[in-house]
């Protein structure tokens, strides 16, 4: 008898390997070559006749190499990945599906709008995704009335916004972005946007006024949530746990009478004498928590700012988890960040393209991408050991493989949920060492994903050509800045530990992984060769000294080549993942800036910690959006404003370029000889090219964004400082 065979299993995703990688390759070995030559030259030039600027060239050249190199790394492999969730419905039932936890962390209702956090919460609820599979957790570290007033809020609307959602198949599934995309709206589509602007209306009228209004809570039962937790003796930093369900699967009904999903309000116990670990922390009182009321296999977390954009995302994740990867050890999948809002030239280069796109590939074809904080499905399992080697909770509730039988609005599950939440639960515990989100780096993200590899887990980059979230990005200059400095400084933590990749990674992961998280770790080491390069050659071209190889001298041809090479690849990377040039020109500029300003200020940052001398906390970025400074950041414009010190060594560089250029530029005239001194003028030209935004915010702005006068004259005299003691240096 002949025997039917099944039919093929339709295919959830493929890799494709980067056909640049043989490029990559090659490039490596002749970059490399010049390398060689250039070190050779360095080696006998000091052993020659040692001074103070070839010693600095030759310090900066070497961490440059050392930078290049361990970007190497990132170039070997890369991969690209595309998922097919339209097949995953023909291969799995979606009574089937896993639930989801999914966390969204907020600090400041002042800082992060709490209509903002509304609408990431009820984007994710409307995932094309079973709604009783899904339960929210919002984090508010913050403790505010006006956030548990926001998601009081949200929650009825939800129920009016999810159906709306599935009968209309919306794509755009936050509110704010699909009403402020669609003018032509039916007059049920009208109807609801009306609703959403009475909600967001109400809400930011809270903010504003710092109170909730009596006329906006609508039952006794919001009253008595509200009066219950914020007393005369609540405070930020001083409060009890608090723990609200706000929508109950099992209860709650939408407007067609389907399930909501699970909403949980949840901001964890403050005392003024106990450890917060900021973001880190958080996140380990949700997953215990979450153990504790729903304990999901699958946990997302998202940044407060950064919306759902694609309701297929989730179906997406079981298109590699569980089990659905060639990777047997994939603990987690990591989306790119993404942005709205550009202005077209992305003036502070907010996209992150190394960081968010070209290095996860590369990563993606070795042991998988690091986590950056936001966008990322975790299987709960990662949190407890590594594959081979489970850590036991000290609880057996918290265990990945407990079930719940339980409703989440129990005495009993709220009971333990307040106790796990409390501030000093975690003593004596392995939370933050061996479990969980890991402590010991401002940049927790960074340094989570990084000993989550070491232990053995496997990750997947996963990029759609529809983006599974977009965020807010930062548009003050200052703010990008301390927003770096602050990753500077987590960095460092993490590079300098007992754990530093250069070391203990390389064993743990392999060379190339070691070598991709060793050159993550050490990115603020940047600030030294830059500012060597910013300051030492306009110093020398002033006094018409000359430190580079003449234009004739075949040296001159390998450091053209070593420039030349390292900036076309960068930016062939760059273009490669839907970039242009004008952004490309940004975001090396922007590099330029963080490494002289930001890396600069966290290096020292981190240093005076290690010396024992106080250093300044986590500071939460501001997502509110001054009209104004929208205005000039839709233009193009820089945003300066405040007399911030991280603009201090830009503008330094920025006129002390301009005067050395124009010096060189008289010199060459007079001499009518360029050989000698070529390399520095184009370095000073460069400096220039690249300070453009701040002579205008010097001289030709008279608007609030405009570069403080007492910066510029603070930076001019720090400047005429520095040309002194160079002057003295060389006299003797």
């Amino acid at each position: 008898m002949k025997t039917t065979a099944p039919p093929p299993t339709p295919p959830l995703h493929f890799v494709i390997p980067s056909q640049r990688r043989h490029f990559n390759r090659l490039f490596a070995v002749v970059y490399a070559a010049a390398l060689l030559f250039l070190f050779h030259h360095h080696v006998l030039s000091l052993l020659h006749s040692a001074t103070i600027t070839s010693t600095l060239l030759f310090i900066s050249d070497i961490i440059l190499a050392y930078m290049w190199s361990t970007c190497q790394a990132f170039r070997m492999n890369p991969v690209h990945r595309q998922s097919f969730p339209d097949n995953l419905k023909k291969i799995l039932d979606r009574r089937d599906f896993p639930a989801m936890d999914i966390f969204i962390c907020t600090a400041d209702p002042y800082k992060e709008p709490p209509i903002g956090v509304v609408n990431t919460a009820l984007s994710v609820m409307a995932y094309d995704y079973p709604a009783e599979k899904l339960s929210i957790y919002v984090s508010d570290d913050g403790g505010s009335d006006l956030t548990m007033f926001a998601f009081m809020e949200a929650a009825k609307f939800g129920k009016l916004w999810l159906p709306f959602c599935r009968e209309n198949n919306i794509v755009d599934r936050c509110p704010h972005a699909y009403f402020g995309t669609n003018s032509a709206l039916s007059a049920k589509t009208l109807e609801i946007k009306m609703m959403y602007e009475s909600m967001k209306r109400k809400i930011e009228n809270a903010v504003e006024r710092g109170k909730i209004s009596e006329e906006y809570i609508s039952c006794e039962e919001e009253r008595k949530v509200l009066s219950q937790y914020w007393s005369k003796d609540f405070s930020r930093q001083n409060h009890p746990t608090i723990i609200q369900v706000l929508l109950n699967s099992n209860k709650d009904v939408d407007s067609t009478g389907g399930p909501m999903p699970n909403v949980i309000y949840v901001s964890r116990e403050k005392r003024k004498t106990a450890p917060h670990h900021f973001k880190a922390g958080a996140l380990n009182a949700l997953l215990r928590v979450s153990a504790t009321m729903t304990n999901s296999p699958i946990v997302l977390t998202l940044d407060c700012d950064m919306y759902s954009n694609d309701p297929l995302t989730a179906q997406r994740v079981l298109c590699y988890l569980p089990n659905r990867s060639n990777r047997p050890n994939c603990g987690y999948i990591q989306f790119p960040q993404c942005y709205h809002g550009l202005n077209e030239a992305d003036i502070y280069a907010s996209e992150h393209k190394r960081v968010f796109r070209v290095n996860p590939l590369g990563m993606d074809g070795l042991k998988g991408p690091n986590y950056v904080g936001t966008g990322c499905f975790f299987l709960r399992r990662v949190f407890f050991g590594g594959p081979s080697l489970y850590v036991q909770p000290e609880i057996p509730e918290l265990g990945p493989n407990h079930v719940i039988d339980k409703p989440i609005d129990g005495q009993e599950v709220l009971g333990r949920a307040h106790w796990v939440a409390g501030c000093n639960y975690e003593d004596l515990t392995d939370w933050g060492s061996k479990m969980g989100f890991r402590y010991g780096s401002f940049a927790e993200d960074y340094y989570t994903g990084y000993r989550l590899k070491c232990e053995g887990w496997q990750s997947i980059f996963c990029d759609p050509i529809r983006p599974a979230f977009l965020g807010d990005v930062p548009i003050s200059l200052n703010d990008v800045l301390g927003q770096a400095k602050r990753w500077s400084f987590g960095l460092l933590e993490v590079a300098f530990s007992k754990y530093s990749p250069i070391t203990f990674g390389v064993r743990a992961m392999g060379p190339l992984m070691g070598l991709c998280y060793a050159h993550c770790a050490f990115w603020p080491i940047w600030s030294i060769p830059i500012t060597i390069y910013a300051f030492v050659p306009s110093l020398a071209l002033l006094r018409g000294i000359p430190i580079f190889p003449k234009v004739y001298d075949p040296l001159f041809l390998v450091y053209t080549f070593l420039f030349l090479g390292a900036y076309g690849q960068d930016c062939l990377d760059f273009i490669s993942t839907q970039g242009t040039f004008q952004r490309w020109w940004s975001d090396q500029r922007m590099s330029l800036m963080w490494s002289l300003s930001a890396s600069l200020f966290g290096s020292i940052e981190y240093t005076t910690k290690r010396l024992g001398m106080a250093t300044h906390g986590f500071n939460v970025t501001s997502k509110v959006v001054d009209d104004e400074q929208s205005k000039r950041y839709d233009q193009g414009i820089f945003e300066f404003g405040v007399p911030s010190p991280l603009f201090v060594p830009l503008a330094m560089a920025a006129i002390l370029n301009l005067i050395a250029f124009l010096s060189g530029f008289v010199y060459v005239m007079k001499e009518r000889s360029i050989d000698s001194l070529f390399m520095q003028m184009f370095i000073a030209g460069f400096g220039v090219m690249n300070g453009l935004p701040f002579y205008e915010a010097m001289v030709l702005r008279r608007d609030k964004g405009r570069l403080p006068t007492k910066t510029t004259i603070t930076s001019t005299l720090l400047l005429g400082v520095l040309y002194g003691i160079f002057y003295f240096v060389l006299r003797n």
